[in-house]
């Protein structure tokens, strides 16, 4: 299977502070990837860099076989970042047509995507609301539908469920298998136990390091571990002496 984002030995240093060291991955095209790791690994530093939102130190990025940064190919990835970042004093509607319009999207094509986006977060009967009266979770719901609208081939999800109630949370993960399922490549950052169980493969990351990676299933078997935190405790040194 081919990979569509390539990170090759990246490290990234801000001053004298090291937050990534020697990073290399791969993700294939049209699988959900995700990055586990407490607050502090590196996660968010590391799917900026990927989105081309900030250069490495050290080390390469490819996504779509284009070295990153790249203006044009920033513009096949849809990027939801940790903290929303969203016009609060506009309503939500407000919202989607000003990030789709960022996106070219003008006219029916517009109108259609911003349905089909807030449909999907459920947040159509709330769209005429100013954002700033919105909860929280409504929030993320509102940057994941921005996310969506120009249907991009990469999509990177900066812990996307966060505030988010369980029975949505699931529906959005439900929406995500159809997506990948299309044809989109799936990045997302958590530190949610059970969430990285929902992905394809995973990597681990700790105090800005891969640990580990491959499957779920993988990284249980090969630490004789029935759950990814016991498996995450293993790689990051913490033996279960049980």
């Amino acid at each position: 299977m081919k990979s569509v984002i390539h990170v090759s030995d990246v490290s990234k240093n801000y001053g004298s502070h090291q937050v990534l060291e020697k990073i290399s991955l791969n993700v294939e095209k049209n699988k959900i990837y995700g990055l586990l790791g407490p607050s502090g690994a590196g996660k968010t530093t590391l799917v900026k860099m990927i989105a081309g939102i900030e250069t490495p130190t050290k080390g390469s990025i490819k996504v779509l076989d284009t070295l990153m940064p790249n203006l044009h190919n920033m513009t096949r990835i849809g990027f939801m970042a940790q903290s929303d970042a969203l016009y609060v004093e506009l309503s939500g509607k407000e919202n989607l047509e000003f990030f789709a319009s960022i996106y070219g999207l003008k006219g029916q094509k517009q109108k259609e995507r911003i349905e089909h986006a807030a449909s999907l977060v459920n947040l159509t009967e709330f769209l005429k609301k100013p954002v700033h009266q919105y909860s929280g979770g409504m929030k993320r719901r509102l940057s994941l539908a921005a996310a969506l609208l120009h249907e991009p081939e990469i999509l990177i999800l900066d812990e996307p469920t966060v505030g988010i109630d369980p029975v949505l949370r699931q529906s959005i993960w439900n929406e995500l298998y159809k997506l990948s399922d299309a044809g989109t490549t799936i990045l997302v950052t958590t530190h949610v136990m059970d969430e990285a169980e929902k992905c394809g493969h995973l990597g681990m990351l700790r105090d800005g390091r891969l640990i580990a990676s491959g499957s779920p299933q993988e990284l249980k078997e090969s630490t004789a571990s029935t759950t990814i935190e016991d498996a995450f405790l293993y790689y990051g040194g913490v033996r279960n002496e049980n």
